[in-house]
């Protein structure tokens, strides 16, 4: 959660989707030359092209919403090899592309059609060598080289015409729903077969760049473990979401990206470069940087806001730029923190009257304190959700949480309660210590199992899941001695 967070009035259908929700040519200047004699000649400030502008204001945006860029030369350096390697095996090596680090605990990359490439520290973290990286970056190299973003937007701007006929012209509402229906089906479809399709040119890039093709099935599976992982292994039926999609089921792209290196090379042939992959990532941090809070546990602490709580039993936390959010394992209870300004004149009552959240039950705003700070709260109701409402005045702003449960009980009251009366300061010595996890690689001795080295990670929760995910490993797969592995260290 970043500091000098701002939200608007929340109705209770969107508090509730933001609680349970939790992106894949060189530029040109000009310069103009004072032409009078008489003055010294000095150049203009350069004026950008229209498409160099909107392409700096879209770096700047992407930069603001991934925690600004991730400095380290020694990665920067390797993914430059990366790169300009696999642009001088594609079809288009005259295309300039420039790789930036986000600074971002998630698992992305994705291109601007300028050539910016943006890989998240995350994703480093989570790949297991050379070959895996170059899959990622060569899919996104496809995406600019078959100009999907500009395909992309035109079928978006078909789909957004569709969408006005049926409001305008169509006057059943059957038939109208139907189009709108086929539309947006269109337009998932269209972005579905562009995966697949940068898909297929990145494992060409890749293979004749002379890296492992195979690497780009590796990552894929990865990060299906990795979801999987992050929902804390509850069953989905995932068929809906996956349907109207813009990204293809993971499964059905390892199938496919397996098919196509299969076409292409057999395998153990390429490059990898495992260890000199991992040697370039050990060090990196992992998880939240701690200047935008992190999570430990159902413990969440935020050094520069300068608070800390813990989430309820069962929950498992998840932080981002705009809020804290979490649920419990069982997916009936969730919950909301985020911070807002309100007038200085405005009392809690009055602002938990005032409309940022819907259906506000009469009768149950009241006043409380918090560890010291003053505090409100009240009840809500939605069609399916109850919601506990706490505000809570910490120094110049207000720290909203909002408790969502499918069936409010004392048990569910009881465990909000305790869980909003852990919220309070932290100690200077707290805020000292806070340090960020690293990825740190290290030799499988004689003797080392999987879970001798689980049992090393820093984080405490589901040790030995998270050191397989991290190291691609699966549940029967044993250590060899002098292999290397990562595991994640205070």
């Amino acid at each position: 959660m970043r500091s000098g967070l701002r939200t608007a009035r929340a109705p209770l259908f969107a508090a509730l989707l933001a609680l349970l929700t939790g992106a894949c040519a060189s530029t040109s200047t000009t310069q103009q030359f004072l032409s009078d004699p008489r003055k010294i000649f000095l150049p203009d400030p350069p004026k950008l092209t229209a498409a160099a502008t909107k392409g700096q204001h879209e770096h700047q945006r992407v930069l603001a919403n991934y925690g600004g860029a991730y400095d380290d030369p020694k990665l920067e350096a390797m993914l430059t090899r990366v790169v300009d390697r696999l642009v001088a095996a594609s079809d288009r090596p005259d295309l300039a592309y420039k790789v930036t680090i986000l600074n971002s605990p998630t698992v992305n990359a994705f291109a601007l059609p300028t050539g910016q490439l943006y890989v998240t520290r995350g994703l480093l973290g989570l790949a297991n060598d050379s070959s895996e990286v170059a899959s990622v970056v060569s899919h996104e190299i496809a995406h600019v080289i078959a100009h999907h973003a500009d395909r992309r937007d035109e079928e978006a701007r078909r789909a957004e015409l569709v969408s006005n006929v049926v409001s305008d012209v169509l006057s059943d509402p059957e038939d109208g729903a139907l189009a709108l229906a086929r539309s947006k089906l269109a337009l998932a479809s269209f972005s579905r077969a562009q995966e697949f399709e940068a898909d297929g040119i990145g494992v060409g890039i890749a293979a004749h760049a002379g890296y492992d093709p195979y690497g780009a099935a590796r990552f894929l599976t990865a990060m299906g473990r990795n979801a999987d992982f992050r929902v804390g292994g509850r069953s989905r039926d995932r068929g809906l979401l996956d349907f109207l999609s813009s990204h293809p089921a993971t499964p059905e792209r390892v199938k496919s990206a397996r098919a196509s290196a299969r076409q292409l090379s057999a395998p153990g042939m390429g490059e990898r470069d495992r260890s000199m992959y991992l040697a370039a990532i050990d060090g990196l941090v992992y998880g939240e940087d701690p200047i935008d809070g992190f999570v430990r546990g159902r413990k969440f602490l935020h050094p520069k806001l300068g608070f800390t709580f813990t989430a309820p039993e069962g929950f498992s936390l998840d932080n981002t730029a705009q809020a804290v959010l979490g649920i419990r394992e069982s997916g009936n209870e969730a919950l909301r923190l985020d911070v807002v300004k309100i007038p200085a004149e405005q009392t809690l009552i009055e602002y938990l009257n005032s409309g940022w959240i819907e259906n506000v039950e009469a009768g149950s705003v009241e006043e409380l304190a918090i560890n010291g700070f003053p505090a409100a709260t009240a009840t809500a109701k939605g069609d399916q959700w109850t919601f506990r409402l706490y505000a809570i005045r910490f120094g110049s702003e207000i720290y909203r949480f909002i408790f969502a449960a499918k069936t409010r009980t004392p048990e569910t009251e009881r465990a909000f309660r305790e869980a909003v009366n852990s919220f309070r300061r932290l100690s200077l010595a707290e805020i000292r210590s806070a340090k960020p996890l690293r990825v740190k690689v290290v030799k499988a001795e004689p003797g080392d199992t999987v879970e001798h080295f689980a049992s090393r990670m820093a984080l405490i929760d589901r040790q030995l899941d998270r050191f397989r995910v991290l190291n691609g490993l699966n549940a029967d797969d044993q250590l060899k001695p002098g292999e290397y592995v990562k595991i994640i260290v205070e």
